[in-house]
This record gives C-alpha cells, structure tokens and sequence, in this order.
C-alpha cells in the first residue's frame, strides 16, 4: 500500500468510503482520491480492500484514480498519436479518458494531427501535471554501469538509421540495432526485448535481439524460409527475382538475404526452383 499519492504511477490504495461520484481510495498518510464510477465494481471493491490503480488530474487538475493503464507512465517512453492541436500545444492519445498534453515548447518539430512521435511522460513539479515532451536527449544516460554484455532488456524502436534502428532502452539509456544482425521486421513504436552485445566507451549500447550464442544469421534465415514454406503447403509463388517488397513482407529480410538462403537451401537439398516457385523437397 502506498504511503502517499504518486501523480503518474500505479499506485496501492485501501478502498476508505463510498460517494455518489465513486470511490475514495487512501493511502497510508490519510490521502485520498476519486476512484469515478465508470471504473467501480461495488462486489469486488468493498471497503478496506486494496486496488491498484493509476494516478493522473482531471480536467480541473483535480487527482484522480482509473483502473485503466496508459500507453506509458511517469519515466517511461512510448510512441503517441496526436488527436488534437492548439496554439499552446498538441494533444496525444496516451490511453486514458483525458489526453496527454505536449507543450510547444517541448516539441522539436511542428506536430501534425494523425502522425505519432516518440515521446517521454513527465511531470511538472510546480503545478503537479504530467505532460509528454518530444525533447528526450536529456533524459537518457550514458552511464550503464549496472548493465553487462548478455543481459535481456526491453526496447522500445525509436527512429531508422542508415545502420539500422536506434532504440532507447529499460526507460533509460540509448542503444542501436544493427541492420546486419535484425531477422525480423521491424517498425518505430516497437517495443522489444533485446540483448547487450556490447557496452561502447561513450556509454551507448549496441544490442542484438537473440541472446549471443544462439544460431548464426544465416541458420535463422534458412529455417524461417523453411518454416514458412510448410506453413504454405510446402510452395509459395516467389523467387529470387520478386520484388524486395514482396521479399519483406513475406520473409522478413532483404531481397539479398533472401537470395543468399535460397542458394543455401538449394545446396543442402531443402528446396527446389520450379519457374517462378519454391518448392519444399519433402
């Protein structure tokens, strides 16, 4: 159970009265807060229980409670859509009722309604809102000293890089996914697990998304192309002269990986060319 209310985070509170509007919930300093009907199942909420719910303002910046979680907390990034935009700021689908406000001064590029960005949730210490800014640099550190080669963390995929992609890591550091090493599609807004490949002397990461000793690229390639052809009764219409689009969406590699497993799998007797087929041996 909570000690106090913390704006922007799941918090532990004890069911303490009912009301007409909802629930209050408290924490252990006596604090209380509006759990709103439209969240309250009275058979499962009775009084002195704990719930744990999330904590934002309301269109008042009054504190309130829902049993609902956003797309990203207080310290967390994620990838928004903007549904509004005023002279002052944007607003940014986050998951609640009430959106997320993006400030002009926290925007490094004009946003534009429908399109998301990558965005950090913060909170303003003077006036106790949470609001997201795009401006993240300041925010990372390039200090992993707790972090060793090999070790699993959550990514999320922040922009495309002639490389590869650059993601931002448990919250917290910067990090890159080289193209050579990605097996699989991917698109900015993922979120990912991944591995450590090594710790680099500025403080950013680079990471593969297979735990180091597993199987060489060239293996996966051959057993996913494998994998999806009996998936497809043994034969799909493509070739080494389809489109790299169509290589993509099907393989999920590019048209020169995918040229270089079908030679493979040719030597190793796996499959065979029939005009504009692969065919699986059996």
């Amino acid at each position: 159970m909570n000690r106090v209310i913390e704006v922007g985070k799941v918090n532990s509170l004890r069911v303490h009265r009912y009301s007409e509007n909802g629930l209050y919930l408290q924490a252990q300093n006596f604090e209380e807060v509006l759990l709103p009907n439209i969240y309250v199942i009275k058979e499962e909420m009775p009084i002195d229980k704990i719930l744990d719910v999330f904590i934002y303002t309301d269109s008042e910046d009054r504190l309130v409670a829902t049993t609902k979680q956003p797309y990203a907390m207080l310290g967390e990034f994620g990838y928004f859509r903007v549904v509004d935009y005023k002279q002052y700021g944007a607003f940014v689908d986050w998951g609640l009722p009430k959106d997320l406000f993006v400030p002009l001064s926290q925007q490094k590029v004009y946003f534009n309604i429908g399109d998301s960005y990558i965005l950090r949730v913060c909170l303003d210490k003077e006036t106790g809102r949470l609001y997201a800014t795009q401006k993240i640099g300041k925010w990372l550190s390039y200090k992993p000293n707790s972090l060793k080669k090999n070790q699993k963390v959550s990514v999320l995929i922040i922009s495309k890089t002639p490389m590869g992609y650059k993601v931002v890591i448990d919250n917290l550091y910067e990090g890159m996914l080289f193209d050579n090493e990605i097996f699989e599609k991917l698109s900015i807004g993922d979120k990912k697990e991944a591995y450590i490949k090594n710790i680099r002397a500025d403080g950013k990461l680079d990471l593969i998304l297979q735990p180091i000793g597993r199987k060489s690229s060239s293996d996966i390639f051959k057993s996913r192309v494998l994998e999806i052809l009996k998936n497809n009764n043994n034969t799909i219409n493509i070739n080494s002269k389809s489109s790299s689009d169509d290589i993509m969406k099907i393989f999920s590699m590019s048209k020169k990986s995918f040229k270089r497993t079908i030679s493979n799998l040719i030597k190793d007797k796996k499959i065979i060319l029939d005009n504009s087929k692969i065919k699986l041996i059996n």
